[in-house]
């Protein structure tokens, strides 16, 4: 329980959607919503309804459903770099030196900061579709191994493969 208390949500976008009927139209609202406590934890949730803050309640509900955890070197930055894809969305996310800052737009820059990762650089290609681009960032921080997971795969020592970068 103390866990859900310190995640916080941030609103990435939202859509109006129209459905014309005989009496005029109709609107909608569709939501995607980033969560994260900011210590390697994050997830993302989308939420439709009639009124706009309905929606944020919905997707932010989902989202607290799809927290994945995500490995930080130093509690700062990613171990290695990483592609992601989505359909037509790409992203690449680069670790950084100590200092740099989170140099990524939009949906990207979401994802990075409510996960906790200080120093970055990421790069969208391709779809610029926010919900396109934060499945592709799932995508790659899903993608990422630690030094211990390698060490694990190669039968080596973690010393072993750290001490080459």
């Amino acid at each position: 329980m103390n866990q859900i208390s310190e995640i916080k949500e941030k609103l990435v976008a939202i859509n109006r959607i129209t459905k014309v009927v005989k009496g005029g139209r109709r609107f909608g609202f569709a939501a995607l919503v980033i969560v994260g406590n900011k210590k390697g934890q994050v997830g993302f949730g989308q939420g439709k309804a009639k009124q706009v803050p309905d929606a944020i309640k919905k997707a932010s509900e989902a989202a607290k459903k799809s927290i994945i955890k995500v490995s930080l070197r130093d509690n700062r930055t990613l171990h290695h770099d990483v592609k992601g894809r989505n359909g037509a969305g790409k992203v690449i996310l680069r670790s950084a030196p100590a200092g740099t800052g989170i140099i990524a737009g939009g949906p990207v820059r979401a994802i990075c900061e409510m996960s906790g990762i200080q120093d970055v650089v990421g790069k969208s290609i391709g779809s610029s579709n926010p919900y396109n681009l934060v499945r592709a960032s799932f995508d790659a921080l899903l993608k990422q191994k630690t030094p211990k997971d390698i060490s694990i795969l190669r039968g080596k020592k973690i010393k072993e493969i750290v001490s080459r970068r």
